[in-house]
C-alpha cells in the first residue's frame, strides 16, 4: 500500500535517530535492510535554536519560493510571470526559510551528490530521512532531487520523516501531486508530539516558551530528555497556545470546507494572522495501540493534528503539555516495539466516514466535531473528482466541435486562410465556425476558473489526455479569437490583445504544455503569433516605424519559421493574406531568409 517495507522503515528511524545526535555531521549514508535495494541518507536537525525554524521578520518564518531552486512548486496555469508580484505570488509554493537556507548548504555538499549519483547507477533506492526539523530538511532534499533527475528515475527517490514540522503551503501538496511524486512522501507523527503543529503558531507568540524547552530537544545539552524540562510550566504553556492557533488554523479550513463560513473567525482572522503551513503526502498517525492510520488527504490530516490533540477533561492539560515533548524523541521506541505495518489502516473515502463511531478514529479520541470536519475534507476531495468526471464526459462535445472547426480551417487551405476568412465573416460558414468558437470558449472558461479556485484534482494539470486537448484546443481557436477581436478593433477599448485581451483559456493551456515539455515559459506561443502579426501590420507602410520594430520583425519571423519546420504550424499560414500583405511591405533587409524559401516553397507569388 505505502511500496515500504517494515524493515526500511525501522531502519529509516534508526538512523534519523543517529544523525539526531550527530548534529556535526551534514547527513549520514547506511545501507537498508540484508537483501533489501535501499540505501538510507539521514539528516540532522543541527543546532536547536529558534532561528533554525523560525528565519527572517516574517511571524511564522515563512517566505516565497525560489523557483530557480524549486521550479515546479507552483501551480502551473495560475502562475503567470508576466502578472504582478501579489499575484505570482498568489500560484508559488509558500516555504519556510529557514529549512531552504540549510537545504541549500546540504546541496551545496558534492559528496551527497556522489552517493546519491553511485546508488541510482547501482538502481538502488534512496531512501530520504530524519526526524524532527532534520524530516524538513530530507523532504526538501528529496523535492529537490525529483526535480533535477529525469522522470524514469523519480521512483528512485523515497522520503520517511519522524516528527517532521510543517514546510510549506497548500501548493506544495498541490504541485506534489500534479507531478505524481506525492506518493513517496511518508511522515510518522506521534498524536501528542508538538513540533509537527509548532509552525502553526507565530513566533511572537511562543518565542519565550520555546526558548525554554528547546534544550529538552538538544543531545547536547544537560537538560536533554529531562523530566523538570518536559514536565515544566514552559511546556505547559507552550502546548497551549500551539494548539490555541491550531484550533484557528484546523477552524478556518474547516468553514471553507463546508461552504458555511463562520462570520465570527473571518472577523478575527482580519486582526490575527493565520499560519500557512498545510500537510503534503501520506501521514501516518501513531495511536499508541500498535494500529496506525494513514491518510493522503491534505486537509484531513490538518484537521487531525489539530483534533487528536484535544483534551478530556483540564486534568489532561499537564499530562498531554509533557508527552508533547516526550512522544517527539519516542519514535524509535514506539516503531522497534510495536509497529505493526501489516495493520496500518489507510483511510480514502474520509466522505463516507461513520459521523458516530468508527474503530481507528475512535483510538485518536475523535470528537463528533472532529468526524464532521475530517469527511468534509473527504468530500471535498470527493467533489474535485466529480467536477473532473464533468469534463471527462464533455470531452466528446469538444471534439465535435473542434472537428468542425478543423474542417473550417480545410476550406481555406488553399487560398485565403481560415484566419482571414473568420475575420471577414463573409459566408454562413464563418458564423457557424463561430458559434463552435463560443461553445468550446465556454467549457474552456469554465474548466480555468475551477483551476484558479483549485476545484479540480491537483494532478489535472498534468493529464496527458487534457494537455494533449488543450493544445489542439488553443492551436486551433485561439486564432479565431484573435481574428474576432481585431474584426472588433477591440483594442482600442482593452489595449493590445497580448497584454489586456488574451483569454485566460489560452494562458492556462500553453502553460501546461510548455510545464510538460521542460521548456521555456512564453515559448510555444504558436497559437497567438496571429496578435503580433497583426500589431507589427498597423506599421506596414511606415518605413521609420517598421524599422525602429526591426528585432520584433524579425524574431516573428523566426519563430514562424522554426514553429513550420517543427511541425507546431502548417504552411498554409504563409498562404494568409494577413501574412502576406505584411511580409510583402516588409523592406527588403527584414526579410528573414528562412520565411523567403518557406514562401517560395508554399507558392507564394509575393516573394521577390
Amino acid at each position: 500500500m505505502l511500496d515500504i517495507g517494515e524493515e526500511t522503515v525501522k531502519k529509516s528511524c534508526s538512523l534519523a535517530f543517529k544523525a539526531h545526535k550527530s548534529p556535526g555531521d551534514p547527513f549520514l549514508v547506511e545501507n537498508s535492510a540484508a537483501g533489501s535495494s535501499d540505501v538510507v541518507i539521514s539528516f540532522p536537525a543541527g543546532t536547536w535554536s529558534v532561528e533554525s525554524l523560525f528565519s527572517g521578520e516574517s511571524p511564522f518564518g515563512e517566505a516565497k519560493v525560489d523557483l530557480e531552486l524549486f521550479p515546479s512548486l507552483k501551480s502551473v496555469g495560475n502562475y503567470d510571470p508576466a502578472a504582478k508580484p501579489e499575484e505570482r505570488d498568489f500560484a508559488t509554493a509558500t516555504i519556510n526559510q529557514a529549512f531552504v537556507d540549510k537545504v541549500k548548504q546540504v546541496l551545496d555538499n558534492s559528496q551527497l551528490k556522489i552517493k546519491v549519483q553511485e546508488a541510482i547507477n547501482a538502481k538502488k533506492r534512496i531512501i530520504f530521512t530524519g526526524h524532527s526539523t532534520g524530516g524538513a530538511i530530507a523532504a526538501f532534499v528529496t523535492i529537490w532531487f525529483l526535480e533535477n533527475f529525469s522522470k524514469e528515475n523519480s521512483g528512485s527517490f523515497f522520503c520517511v520523516t519522524f516528527g517532521s514540522p510543517l514546510i510549506g503551503d497548500h501548493i506544495i501538496s498541490h504541485a506534489l501531486r500534479r507531478e505524481n511524486w506525492s506518493e513517496y512522501f511518508i511522515h510518522f507523527v506521534m498524536r501528542y508530539d508538538i513540533v509537527p503543529r509548532i509552525l502553526l503558531a507565530p513566533l511572537s507568540s511562543i518565542r519565550q516558551e520555546f526558548e525554554k524547552i528547546l534544550p529538552f530537544f538538544d543531545p547536547n545539552s544537560s537538560e536533554y530528555k529531562s523530566q523538570s524540562v518536559g514536565s515544566s510550566q514552559a511546556a505547559l504553556d507552550l502546548f497551549t497556545k500551539v494548539m490555541s492557533s491550531a484550533s484557528s488554523v484546523a477552524s478556518s479550513a474547516a468553514s471553507k470546507l463546508m461552504g458555511s463560513p463562520n462570520l465570527l473567525l473571518e472577523t478575527v482572522t482580519k486582526f490575527i494572522n493565520l499560519s500557512p503551513y498545510k500537510p503534503f503526502g501520506t501521514y501516518i498517525f501513531c495511536t499508541g495501540n500498535g494500529k496506525p492510520l494513514a491518510l493522503k488527504n491534505p486537509e484531513a490530516v490538518l484537521q487531525l493534528l489539530f483534533f487528536t490533540c484535544q483534551l478530556n477533561n483540564e486534568t489532561e492539560r499537564a499530562t498531554i503539555a509533557s508527552e508533547c515533548l516526550n512522544q517527539h524523541l519516542g519514535y524509535y521506541d514506539v516503531l522497534e516495539g510495536s509497529l505493526d505495518m501489516q495493520s496500518v489502516t489507510c483511510e480514502d473515502n474520509l466522505e463516507m466516514l461513520n459521523l458516530a463511531s468508527d474503530g481507528i478514529f475512535d483510538d485518536l479520541g475523535l470528537s463528533a466535531r472532529a468526524r464532521q470536519c475530517v469527511r468534509a475534507a473527504g468530500v471535498f476531495q470527493k467533489q474535485k473528482q466529480d467536477n473532473k468526471v464533468k469534463f471527462d464526459s464533455k470531452k466528446v462535445k469538444m471534439e465535435e466541435e473542434m472537428k468542425k472547426l478543423r474542417d473550417y480551417r480545410g476550406l481555406y487551405e488553399d487560398n485565403v486562410g481560415y484566419y482571414d476568412a473568420f475575420k471577414l465573416q463573409g459566408v454562413k460558414k464563418d458564423f457557424e465556425a463561430n458559434v463552435s468558437r463560443l461553445e468550446l470558449a465556454a467549457i474552456w472558461d469554465e474548466i480555468t476558473e475551477m483551476l484558479k479556485k483549485y476545484d479540480l484534482p491537483d494532478e489535472f494539470e498534468a493529464i496527458p489526455d487534457w494537455v494533449k486537448l488543450g493544445t489542439e484546443f488553443r492551436n486551433l481557436v485561439e486564432p479565431l479569437d484573435i481574428a474576432n477581436f481585431y474584426r472588433h478593433a477591440k483594442g482600442e477599448d482593452t489595449g493590445v490583445y497580448m497584454k489586456r485581451g488574451r483569454p485566460k483559456r489560452y494562458k492556462y493551456t500553453q502553460r501546461w504544455l510548455e510545464h510538460e515539455k521542460k521548456l521555456p515559459v512564453g515559448s510555444r506561443g504558436e497559437s497567438c503569433f496571429w496578435a503580433e502579426l497583426e500589431e507589427l501590420h498597423k506599421l506596414s507602410g511606415n518605413l521609420q516605424a517598421v524599422n525602429k520594430e526591426k528585432k520584433r520583425v524579425l524574431n516573428l519571423q523566426e519563430q514562424v519559421g522554426k514553429w513550420i519546420e517543427d511541425g507546431v504550424l502548417g504552411m498554409d499560414v504563409l498562404k494568409s493574406s494577413t501574412f502576406q500583405a505584411w511580409w510583402s511591405q516588409l523592406p527588403h533587409g527584414l526579410k528573414a531568409e528562412t520565411i523567403s524559401g518557406l514562401m517560395t516553397g508554399a507558392g507564394n507569388s509575393q516573394v521577390e
